[in-house]
């Protein structure tokens, strides 16, 4: 079996650690975990790793946030990977800070790269793990938050947030969707 799972985010040092590029952080450390190196690559930054005899396609989209369907419709077409072993990982502002939340589909929520990856597939028929990032900013400030980087005190408790997204991954691919929100969502 293969699945591709996208961490969502931009391109660039000025985008390294801003809350709006975890998608591409969580794809860092489980890549990291496994020794996988990602390769520069059409659309985007792509490793390959194998779990328990799966294969399991991780790709950081170079399209930026706003195009990142142009990156999941390639690679799901050149890996030949069926809709339902997509995975896409995302920050979310209506979750509080490190709430981790699986679903089997749903609404962009207003994330333009959900949006767009709704868009260009034709559906909002996929998974997607959300991380949660708050609300902790003035109105008219959201886009000044997701490109923002964590506060410190966010920041000491993004490697076990990180850490759990990667199992919930893991659990994703190994034992299906529903098992992985029953074991993983609201604890």
């Amino acid at each position: 079996m293969k699945y591709l799972i996208v961490g969502l985010g931009n391109i660039g040092d000025e985008y390294a650690s801003t809350r709006h590029n975890i998608g591409f952080r969580i794809l860092d450390a489980l890549a990291k975990a496994s020794n996988v190196v990602f390769e520069d690559k059409r659309y985007g930054f792509v490793g390959q790793m194998r779990l328990k005899g799966h294969i399991l396609v991780l790709l950081k989209p170079s399209t930026y946030m706003n195009l990142s369907g142009n990156a999941v419709r390639y690679w799901m077409q050149k890996e030949n990977i069926p809709l339902e072993n997509l995975l896409v990982v995302v920050d979310d502002i209506a979750l509080p800070f490190g709430q981790l939340r699986l679903r089997p589909q749903g609404s962009d929520a207003g994330h333009n790269g959900l949006k767009h990856i709704q868009q260009i597939l034709g559906t909002n028929a996929y998974a997607r793990l959300r991380f949660g990032l708050g609300k902790d900013y003035p109105r008219g400030g959201q886009i000044d938050f997701v490109l923002g980087d964590f506060l410190p005190e966010e920041g000491e408790q993004l490697p076990d947030r990180i850490e759990c997204a990667g199992n919930i991954i893991k659990e994703f691919c190994l034992a299906g969707v529903q098992n992985a929100m029953n074991r993983f969502n609201n604890k």
